[in-house]
């Protein structure tokens, strides 16, 4: 069984930051693409940002130059750093990664349980 955890998410003023977290654990061979996504309430989930296991990164336009994704390869973690927060960053932030399991033929999608991120005076 595989469990993607994410943590660090809470309620933060504008122009705060945060830091999530998110563990991937069990049976697990081996990790392509981790990735952050959010959705806020109304709206459809959306990529904030991904990184490969040989670390290139990607951002959506609306975070770049205020987020900044990294991974630990050999803890199975990655990591969102987020700056500058503005309203429009409250979302409940999901983690995904694209991962093969032990004895598995392919790599398939898993999806962490999501952490709510405010951003309010």
């Amino acid at each position: 069984q595989v469990q993607l955890v994410e943590s660090g998410g809470g309620l933060v003023q504008p122009g705060g930051s945060l830091r999530l977290s998110c563990a991937a654990s069990g049976s697990i061979a081996s990790i392509n693409t981790m990735g952050w996504y959010r959705q806020a309430p109304g709206k459809e989930r959306e990529l904030v940002a991904d990184i490969t296991s040989g670390g290139s990164t990607n951002y959506a336009d609306s975070v770049k130059g205020r987020f900044t994704i990294s991974r630990d390869n050999f803890k199975n973690l990655v990591y969102l750093q987020m700056n500058s927060l503005k309203p429009e960053d409250t979302a409940v932030y999901y983690c995904k990664a694209d991962l093969k399991r032990y004895y598995g033929l392919s790599y398939n999608t898993y999806w962490g349980q999501g952490t709510q991120v405010t951003v309010s005076a």
